[in-house]
């Protein structure tokens, strides 16, 4: 009788740890953003931030002002979020 009652509470309690060790790829993806553990973060920002001032500097020639200003707001964006991600405070 112990026996049997010894191996339930051994099953049970491997049964209850394996969700601990297996994760998704998407749990994965939370847990890193969760911790802050984005090593590429600040580079991919910053890569952001250099596409985006690239296309304002095309201006109306190749945009509409509306969309120039949609641009304009994601680089503005992107740019407190780069300072926030490195500790700065946003340049308002």
């Amino acid at each position: 009788m112990k026996k049997i009652v010894l191996m339930l509470c051994a099953a049970l309690l491997v049964s209850a740890s394996m969700p601990v060790f297996s994760q998704t790829p998407e749990e994965k993806v939370i847990c890193n953003l969760a911790a802050q553990n984005c090593l590429n973060k600040v580079d991919i920002l910053q890569k952001r931030v250099k596409k985006l001032k690239a296309e304002v500097n095309k201006g109306t020639k190749k945009y509409s002002p509306e969309d120039l200003k949609k641009i304009e707001q994601k680089l503005q964006e992107t740019m407190d979020l780069l300072d926030k991600v490195e500790g700065k405070a946003p340049a308002k």
